[in-house]
């Protein structure tokens, strides 16, 4: 059998030093685990949340094929018109059609055609368009187009994730969730050959609330009163996962989770 094709997922990356410390370890991580293809979520990569500019050009200069995101995505106001500008950072595709940017993207690496998809939760989250119905447009739109499919669901309900998994199972290659930080150990390959894991984590500071400092959160939810977040210090540490396809079927062989320092 002919070697498969690997795409690696990182899950939400959370602050500068995340970033700065991810783009220094991305390159030798891709030769160490042969993956031909990164996502990652960057939608927190900066101080106070957001994405700007220059830290999505670092990230696609270290390796990132595409830059997914989420509800955060528009917390900075000049990634307006970076979201126009590069196709390879895209913004859910459910928001209304007059927000800037795309839902998706095709990128070719490796020979092959891969087309990515960000879809936001509506679960505990903004009312906006079913994410259901948005990621059936895009497949049809783009049918014939591309050879792989990968969907990044940014959700906070696993109940939804699960089920926007199912109903695209065999349709989309990959599918995996971001948004709640927390990894999950539900990595499987799905009946109809889909991989999927409902949460692939964050890669941030390793001591933390989601990577906040813990007493931050914990006076938060002990007074219920504001508190302004600051990112936490000390070890950092990338999750996500690696999904091994077969070159020829695009049906997932293996899933495998990843959490190491950075």
């Amino acid at each position: 059998m002919k070697n498969p094709y690997k795409i690696l997922a990182i899950g939400d990356v959370v602050g500068p030093a995340a970033a700065k410390a991810l783009c220094s370890r991305l390159p030798a991580l891709c030769s160490e685990l042969g993956a031909s293809f990164v996502a990652l979520n960057g939608e927190n990569a900066c101080v106070g949340n957001g994405l700007d500019a220059a830290t999505a050009k670092m990230l696609l200069g270290a390796g990132a094929d595409v830059i997914t995101s989420g509800n955060h995505i528009w917390h900075k106001r000049e990634i307006k018109q970076f979201l126009e500008d590069c196709p390879a950072l895209i913004r859910p595709v459910n928001y209304p059609p007059l927000c800037p940017g795309h839902g998706s993207v095709i990128v070719e690496r490796a020979g092959k055609r891969v087309l990515v998809i960000n879809a936001l939760g509506t679960v505990y989250m903004d009312p906006l368009d079913s994410p259901f119905d948005a990621i059936e447009r895009v497949l049809e739109r783009e049918r014939g187009r591309y050879d792989f499919a990968v969907l990044d669901i940014h959700a906070e309900a696993t109940s939804e994730k699960l089920a926007i998994a199912h109903c695209f199972d065999g349709r989309i290659n990959v599918i995996f969730g971001t948004h709640t930080h927390v990894q999950t150990a539900d990595e499987c390959v799905l009946p109809r050959g889909t991989g999927y894991i409902t949460d692939i984590g964050m890669t941030g500071p390793k001591v933390s609330v989601l990577g906040i400092r813990p007493d931050i959160i914990i006076e938060k939810f002990r007074t219920r009163m504001p508190v302004r977040f600051e990112l936490a210090d000390g070890p950092l540490e990338l999750q996500g996962a690696l999904f091994s396809l077969d070159p020829d079927t695009g049906r997932t062989l293996e899933v495998v989770r990843i959490k190491l320092e950075l």
